[in-house]
């Protein structure tokens, strides 16, 4: 059985990542091992400001990571069996 302290953490990434926005980002970087949020941002016709918001509070709760490439900022997914999981019921409903 899961402690309530696990679960509210569930809860909170669950509301965190269940943005429409979010949700799109997620989509388009699950099938890339590594991106920088400009290219997110005009792939999915949003601002690069928007993007980068999103991506830091994905950062804050351990979703992805962000890595300097240069004067970009780039991310990159967390290996961790929740984004797995979190990867195949995403796609399933792209």
């Amino acid at each position: 059985m899961h402690s309530n302290m696990h679960l509210n953490e569930l809860a909170k990434i669950m509301r965190m990542v269940g943005d429409e926005s979010r949700l799109k980002i997620l989509c388009f970087i699950f099938n890339h091992k590594q991106f920088c949020v400009s290219a997110i941002a005009q792939e999915l016709d949003m601002s690069v400001a928007i993007v980068s918001h999103h991506l830091q509070v994905m950062a804050k709760q351990g979703l992805v990571a962000p890595v300097r490439k240069g004067k970009n900022i780039c991310y990159q997914l967390s290996k961790d069996n929740f984004m797995k999981d979190l990867k195949k019921f995403v796609c399933k409903y792209k």
